[in-house]
């Protein structure tokens, strides 16, 4: 069916009437402006020859410029095209992601598709996949490095989320871990949010070195809010690499921390998990699909098509009719006394 989104507009439609209504202007010698509907004041010289074409014209015109007019003001109050209703899944979770942009993260210690990629990289694609399987979920993005930023608030446009994070680089909020900082900002973020649905997952390499706040104080902030915190320590661990001589197993440097990541787990009823390898962290956004399932709900939603640009282009093509009917007459009767 057709509905209006501004219906109080239609109120507008009888003030053409109130001009009938005001006072005619005092006829003065010399130019004026014509109304082109009214022909009232014909010259004298060549009234004879034209009352009967004008009152064969002022019928028209007038119920062109009301035809017009009206047309204008239905444009005005946005008719609308309201389809069948349909029920959208609305989702019950809003997860904030707070990636580690420090400058321990450019180190290729991690292997993806038969390559070695620096572990910024491989939380990039990883993570990625992670967002797209989140389908009826609020995410968000913040980065932290020395400070934390807010890059993405949460949001449904999840192919943001995911450009956002894709054009994450190290360094970019600095080169320490400010982790106590990163959890208050996702706690100012997701303490507004409904209860039972705040939850952050939290990806580090680091130990906290930098920062206005103590992780393990941050956490209490986050419990008191509501807000389970996920974390995800990388590296630590030891890597393969090939070497012209074969194989070898490296420890990676690392200043890893799972003891405040776990306790940051714990204070908020989240949990630890700790990525040696690509597959332990595939495994771990596995986990997380498990633990925090996006809770579906169904809203009733009426889809709806603009139809405003009808009417408003058939009052221009009227309005256009209206100038050339108010011109051409004078054309022809000027000719007239030319060839008079």
């Amino acid at each position: 069916m057709i509905t209006f989104a501004w219906p109080w507009i239609l109120l507008a439609l009888p003030l053409p009437l109130l001009a009938l209504r005001l006072p005619r202007a005092a006829a003065e010698p010399g130019a004026a402006l014509r109304f082109p509907l009214d022909q009232g004041e014909a010259e004298p010289a060549v009234e004879g020859r034209r009352s009967g074409a004008a009152s064969s014209i002022i019928g028209p015109r007038l119920a062109i410029g009301i035809l017009a007019w009206t047309l204008l003001v239905i444009a005005a109050a946005r008719p609308e095209w309201a389809g069948e209703p349909v029920r959208v899944p609305v989702s019950g979770r809003d997860l904030m992601l707070a990636l580690d942009v420090s400058g321990s993260m450019e180190q290729a210690d991690y292997e993806l598709d038969g390559r070695m990629v620096s572990r910024i990289a491989l939380v990039k694609a990883v993570a990625a996949r992670f967002i797209a399987r989140r389908e009826q979920d609020r995410v968000g993005l913040i980065l932290f490095g020395s400070q934390a930023y807010l890059l993405t608030p949460l949001t449904f446009d999840r192919a943001s989320v995911a450009t956002m994070l894709s054009e994450a680089v190290v360094g970019l909020a600095g080169r320490e871990t400010a982790i106590g900082d990163a959890i208050g900002l996702a706690v100012k973020r997701l303490r507004e949010q409904p209860e039972d649905n705040r939850v952050l997952v939290l990806l580090t390499d680091g130990a906290s070195n930098a920062g206005g706040i103590a992780p393990l104080a941050a956490a209490e902030l986050a419990a008191q809010a509501g807000v389970r915190v996920y974390t995800i320590g990388i590296g630590g661990g030891a890597v393969s690499v090939q070497t012209p001589f074969g194989a070898r197993v490296m420890r990676r440097s690392s200043d890893f921390d799972p003891q405040t990541l776990r306790g940051i787990a714990e204070v908020t009823g989240g949990r630890f998990f700790s990525a040696h390898a690509r597959e332990e962290l595939e495994e771990i956004y596995a986990e997380l699909d498990r633990l925090e399932p996006s809770a579906r709900d169904e809203r009733p939603f009426r889809p709806r098509r603009s139809l405003y640009a009808w009417p408003a282009g058939g009052a221009l093509l009227l309005s256009l009719l209206l100038a050339a009917h108010a011109v051409l007459p004078e054309d022809r009767g000027s000719r007239r006394r030319v060839a008079g």
